[in-house]
């Protein structure tokens, strides 16, 4: 077993999720100290070393080059290093590809430690100042399929109003018009609160219906954080009926592939999934 002295260290570290001056003395010093700075984009990690007067090298580690990166990362580790990891804002590794190092790195044997920072999701439930003693939390919805992406949010608003809490989402600004309708048609009586720009100089955040925040958006810039409240016991009772997917599923044609990948989306194992698709050839 390696000595713990000489085990190497992967610092989780909480970025800024807008402005700059949130960086913590803590979080500047672990950037300063690391021997490696790992970035979901180098460019940023840059541009908070320079805000720190700190000169380190930055490796960039995202969804499109995780297998390619992770073995030299823990390569480092098992060599003793201390790796900095951050994310464009916010927490790594919530909702964010850095998960996969924290797993992997805890696995080899390595000091996974965090230096807290902002978080959009925290800060977006305390703007919206509504009274509840949790929120359940589904990041972004994916993009496409179509499909996929309503049967996600109809799960999650199913989540939410069984535990009769607030849903937290992120959105990019090109989708979040789409977002708001959606929630419109499946959450009648939901009421919202879209913050962007949070820490910003233009911070805003829209309370209300689906309907009157879309209206009132104008032009959407910057990604969106969206809370969700008052969703109705009822959403609770259009939780996704996995086997009415596959129906569906077949009466469009879809491939079996794109079934599962859907079914996936909404939170059911694999196994699972192609086991229902094989079961209703």
């Amino acid at each position: 077993m390696t000595d713990a002295s000489q085990r190497g260290r992967l610092l989780v570290v909480g970025t800024p999720i807008g402005n700059l001056g949130d960086l913590s003395p803590r979080a500047a010093s672990a950037l300063a100290d690391a021997d490696l700075v790992v970035a979901e984009d180098s460019r940023l990690a840059a541009r908070l070393l320079a805000h720190v007067g700190a000169r380190r090298p930055t490796l960039s580690f995202n969804d499109h080059n995780v297998s390619e990166r992770l073995p030299g990362l823990l390569s480092r580790l098992a060599a003793g290093e201390t790796l900095a990891l951050t994310t464009d804002a916010g927490m790594p590794a919530v909702s964010d590809p850095g998960a996969a190092l924290v797993a992997a790195a805890r696995a080899r044997g390595a000091s996974v430690e965090v230096v807290p920072g902002p978080s959009a999701v925290t800060a977006a439930v305390a703007l919206a100042g509504i009274e509840a003693g949790g929120f359940v939390f589904g990041g972004f919805l994916p993009s496409r399929p179509v499909a996929a992406r309503v049967a996600r949010l109809r799960a999650l608003l199913a989540a939410a109003g069984s535990l009769g809490q607030p849903l937290v989402l992120f959105e990019a600004p090109h989708r979040v018009a789409d977002l708001l309708e959606q929630l419109g048609s499946e959450a009648p009586g939901a009421q919202v609160a879209v913050s962007r720009e949070i820490t910003k100089r233009h911070e805003e955040t829209l309370v209300g219906t689906p309907a009157a925040v879309a209206a009132a958006l104008g032009s959407p810039r910057g990604e969106f954080t969206i809370v969700v409240s008052g969703i109705a016991a009822a959403a609770a009772a259009a939780e996704l009926d996995a086997r009415a997917v596959v129906e569906t599923g077949r009466r469009l044609k879809l491939s079996e592939r794109a079934i599962v990948e859907i079914l996936r989306a909404t939170g059911v194992a694999r196994r699972e999934a192609y086991r229902l698709v094989q079961e209703q050839r």
